[in-house]
């Protein structure tokens, strides 16, 4: 006879929606004496922190009439406290590239139909150009005095989701396409990749983690909530300087930083680089780290592991986890394995290698498929974008557009990327969108984006033009006119003006270009 199922008081009981704000709670309760964050010449502890962000959710709730707060901010502790308080505040968080121009932040805003703008003073004259493309601005807030008369004359309050799926928050990214979209995030979805990130990269109460990555970047790749949830010390970074990066690393006593493989390049080829007493964690993604790289770093005292993500999946989805036996190999051998995207991370469903219509390509390290990744850390959709999700994930496992191998030991290696998507320094750069923006010069005629290699930045956007018949204009008016539409990272470092090669049907041959402009420079496989 089967036993009746056993019913409590409330069905609830042994459960509570995951919600990565929690770890906030779980670290003031647990660490509230302790240093949470260390910005310049501020600290706070995690009580501090705790009833700083509550605060701010007080003060931004009955200003935000249930809609999405944004925030423009370097890596200070206002976006750090945002990551807790504007959720907490009922509503999701849109933190925005502090790269973007003016037209493409306005976009974002009217977009999220943000009601709030948080911003850091270093953006006064961008947030006025912003404000006065909108119809209907938000509310504006300035970090500093204003933010803090807001957080002074607040009541501490913490909305928690009944749905650990609800919107937590909009992460825009211009994937493939030149319109950014709005990749939504849910709660729980950012609980688990935090404890992920904890996991992989060993964080606990005794790391300092120095903000060498950008906050607005994927929500930190969900660091804000896991070093939170380790009960570690944040140190905050507005910029990146090598000089200061050093000095924070041996005056704070930093044990964990990330960054795209130009932050490690900086750091190892710094006039203050000295090799340290202790081991430094750096996690790493965007692009394999060069043998040269690593070895420098590991001479330094820096352990890298390389990382591999997309905004659409809360940042790193794969990791590659390193096996002990590997230390045995020669040097070569090692930064060849390193340089690989690896294994699904721990919380994540083990990542696909699939053909065009869907099925497994065999794990030989040789047939080339598309990556294909599905789990908790991938996200809820496109805001207002229906179409665009369905075509992401035709089949509930979400394509990167990224083309990869599958080795026999199970690690997925990245072949090439999607061809119109152009990585310098870790940021994504839509061909289409800088294409779109040369286009509108009243001289060109046609005009072709592809990455081309670069020393520092490992590749870098070039723009092939065709003018007008009897057009004229120079490299610095095209420079110039670009800079006025699209952030300044966007802009092609080199301009080559001629005929373009086409097919017979008059379809543009962009892997022609990208052939002649990668010859000999060993192709950067990321």
């Amino acid at each position: 006879m089967t036993p009746e199922p056993v019913h409590t008081a409330t069905d609830t009981l042994s459960f509570e929606p995951l919600t990565p704000v929690s770890y906030l709670d779980r670290a003031a309760a647990a660490h509230g004496e302790r240093t949470a964050v260390i910005d310049g010449e501020l600290r706070f502890t995690y009580t501090e922190l705790h009833d700083r962000s509550r605060r701010l959710a007080g003060g931004l709730a009955p200003l935000a009439h249930g809609r999405p707060v944004a925030v423009l901010a370097p890596n200070t502790h206002v976006l750090l406290e945002a990551n807790f308080g504007v959720p907490w505040a009922g509503v999701p968080l849109v933190a925005v590239n502090t790269r973007l121009s003016a037209a493409e932040v306005a976009y974002i805003l009217e977009h999220s139909e943000a009601s709030v703008l948080v911003h850091d003073p270093v953006f006064d004259d961008l947030v006025a150009d912003v404000l006065g493309r909108l119809t209907a601005p938000p509310t504006t807030i300035r970090a500093g005095e204003e933010y803090e008369r807001l957080l002074a004359g607040a009541e501490p309050l913490a909305i928690t989701p009944t749905d650990e799926r609800s919107l937590l928050s909009i992460n825009y990214t211009s994937g493939t396409t030149g319109r950014p979209k709005g990749v939504m995030y849910h709660h729980r979805g950012a609980y688990l990749q935090a404890l992920a990130m904890v996991g992989h990269t060993g964080l606990s109460p005794s790391a300092v983690h120095l903000w060498t990555l950008p906050m607005f970047h994927c929500n930190g790749w969900c660091f804000p909530w896991a070093v939170t949830a380790a009960g570690a010390t944040h140190v905050c970074l507005p910029k990146v300087d090598p000089a200061e990066v050093w000095r924070l690393i041996r005056d704070e006593r930093v044990t964990h930083l990330e960054g795209a493989p130009t932050v490690l390049s900086m750091l190892a080829h710094s006039p203050d680089a000295v090799p340290l007493d202790r081991t430094v964690h750096v996690a790493t993604g965007g692009a394999p780290p060069s043998p040269a790289i690593l070895r420098r770093m590991g001479e330094l005292g820096f352990d890298v592991t390389h990382l591999y993500g997309l905004t659409e999946t809360f940042g790193p989805a794969m990791i590659c986890d390193w096996r002990p036996e590997w230390r045995d190999l020669d040097e070569r051998a090692q930064a060849r394995l390193k340089a690989r995207q690896g294994v699904g991370n721990m919380i994540a469903c083990t990542a696909r290698v699939v053909d065009d219509g869907g099925a497994d390509v065999p794990a030989d390290g040789e047939s080339v498929g598309e990556i294909a990744l599905r789990g908790n850390n991938v996200m809820l959709g496109y805001l207002k974008d229906p179409e665009a999700t369905r075509a992401a994930a035709p089949d509930g496992w979400f394509r990167t557009g990224d083309l990869g191998v599958r080795h026999p030991d199970g690690y997925v290696e990245l072949r090439d990327r999607s061809k119109d998507v152009i990585v310098s320094g870790g940021e994504n750069i839509a061909s289409v969108e800088v294409e779109q923006a040369i286009a509108e010069h009243p001289s060109v005629l046609e005009v072709a984006v592809i990455a081309v290699p670069d020393e520092k930045w490992g590749e870098v956007p070039a723009a092939y033009i065709t003018l007008h018949e009897g057009a004229s204009v120079t490299e610095e008016e095209i420079v110039d006119f670009v800079r006025e539409r699209i952030a300044r990272f966007k802009v092609p470092r080199r301009i080559m003006f001629g005929e373009l090669p086409k097919t017979s049907t008059g379809k543009i041959q962009k892997f022609v270009l990208r052939d002649e402009a990668w010859a000999g420079a060993g192709r950067r496989i990321s």
